[in-house]
């Protein structure tokens, strides 16, 4: 069996990207045409065109423009749209790197060697979009971690607090010993998981 999970962006609610969006948002980056990259996706453009609409929506602003005539014409990405493309495959792969590697798994329930887990003090949590920057004094060094704005709250990470810095050979992760009373959930559902 395999963990699978979904990637969306929302914004007041509102859906503004998830998978469908994101291969759109390519497709017309690679085409610089609304209707080619709908016949490259194997779409209908009026469905496209709603995907669009809807974005635009939540957002406030385009993530596309279309120019007309000339010979510069056709749907182009705005700076939105590339930034919103960017940050949407970063978190995808981030999320992806995590879920597939069964060490992550293990560390959950703290199945980890003495030298990999190193004790500290957090000095500063920076929260920047979806993802946090943890500043970890380990004596006599600082570290800073790089995770999940998510992974931050659901641990309940703040200045001052007592954590673990989870040492890999690709990446630091954080982990905060919980009461018995407490648990981590992940929020897996029963969709989000396939053989």
């Amino acid at each position: 069996m395999k963990a699978k999970t979904k990637l969306w962006f929302t914004e007041d609610g509102k859906t503004v990207m998830g998978a469908g969006r994101a291969e759109l948002l390519k497709s017309i980056d690679e085409e610089r045409s609304l209707r080619k990259a709908c016949q490259k996706l194997g779409i209908s453009y009026k469905h496209a065109w709603m995907m669009l609409k809807k974005m635009n929506e939540a957002l406030g602003e385009p993530a596309v423009v279309t120019v007309r005539g000339g010979k510069d014409q056709g749907t182009f990405l705005t700076d939105l749209g590339r930034k919103l493309l960017v940050e949407y495959d970063m978190n995808k792969k981030m999320i992806n790197e995590a879920v597939g590697d069964e060490t992550s798994w293990e560390n959950v329930s703290f199945k980890l060697s003495a030298r990999n887990k190193l004790p500290g003090r957090v000095l500063e949590v920076e929260k920047s979009g979806l993802v946090s920057k943890i500043t970890i004094e380990l004596e006599p060094s600082v570290l800073t971690s790089v995770v999940t704005e998510e992974a931050v709250e659901k641990l309940d990470i703040k200045p001052g607090d007592r954590i673990y810095a989870v040492i890999k050979s690709t990446e630091v992760m954080v982990a905060k010993a919980v009461s018995k009373k407490e648990s981590v959930n992940l929020d897996l559902k029963e969709s989000d998981i396939s053989d």
